[in-house]
């Protein structure tokens, strides 16, 4: 299948670097964003922009939707809903596997085709076309737009029928959420004890602990750098997904209970802008 043009919603903190990508391989390309004013990078690099969400739909044969929460993909769909029919629609923010699942069914009834394709990484993977997407879907679906995923994605690994990529995406999201919270303790504990910060980074880096977030992470922790590249307000989010799913499947996880906690005091707190790393702030305050 030749793609003349792909649509993009939404130009977030992961999706504008990830449009921008896609625009920089010469992949035709239209863009919206809800919030007017943040397209400028993508149409340097030759992209368009759509009026309104609904123009996306009518124009391109594949839109790609990396939104905040089911909301706002729901009320982009709303809008586009007469020109699905033929399209392909690739969700690849984190929303509930329900969600998804419905989106699915809802989807194919108009005519559509849908990928379920949620992404492992914040900005920096993001701007560097290292993501990681779990695809979900029709095989047939997939193989269409695989090709377009070379410019976000350094690995798309196929995880069977939706919601299969959203499940994995909040299962891998269990680790992620206890590495970097008991980084912030371990920093936090180096601290107070007056340990050379710098030091406790090599150390960690020199041993079996070693990992590219644990080389991201550690510096912001160490340097108290807490420009987001993923908020504590997004991992919240994500953690609330993962504890409704646990929840449905009977499961107990204290560890992710643990954090739960943590992040939701970090954005009572007034920290939900900054990066996951300021969950060491909510620490400090106990």
């Amino acid at each position: 299948m030749v793609i003349s043009r792909v649509g993009f919603a939404g130009l977030g903190s992961m999706g504008g670097p990830m449009a921008l990508n896609l625009a920089r391989a010469g992949i035709p390309l239209l863009v919206w964003n809800r919030t007017p004013g943040k397209t400028s990078e993508q149409v340097a690099a030759g992209a368009e922009v759509a009026g309104d969400a609904a123009e996306l739909f009518t124009r391109c044969e594949v839109v790609i939707l990396m939104l905040k929460d089911a909301a706002a993909v729901d009320a982009v769909l709303d809008r586009g809903r007469p020109a699905l029919a033929g399209r392909t629609i690739v969700h690849m923010g984190t929303t509930a596997p329900e969600h998804s699942r419905g989106l699915e069914t809802e989807l194919l009834a108009a005519g559509a085709k849908y990928v379920e394709a949620p992404v492992s990484g914040s900005r920096i993977p993001a701007e560097a076309g290292e993501l990681v997407a779990m695809l979900a879907g029709d095989p047939g679906a997939i193989g269409e737009i695989r090709s377009l995923l070379g410019a976000l994605c350094r690995e798309a690994v196929d995880c069977g029928p939706v919601p299969n990529g959203l499940l994995m995406k909040l299962a891998v999201n269990v680790q992620l959420t206890a590495v970097v919270t008991g980084l912030a303790e371990t920093v936090h504990f180096a601290r107070t004890h007056g340990l050379d910060l710098g030091l406790l980074t090599d150390v960690l880096g020199a041993g079996q602990l070693a990992s590219p977030i644990l080389r991201v992470k550690a510096p912001k922790l160490a340097e108290e750098d807490f420009a987001p590249q993923a908020s504590i307000e997004n991992v919240l989010a994500n953690v609330e997904l993962i504890a409704a799913a646990a929840g449905r499947a009977g499961l107990t996880l204290p560890l992710l209970d643990a954090s739960r906690a943590l992040y939701a005091e970090a954005a009572r707190l007034g920290f939900g802008d900054e990066d996951m790393v300021a969950v060491v702030k909510a620490l400090r305050r106990r």
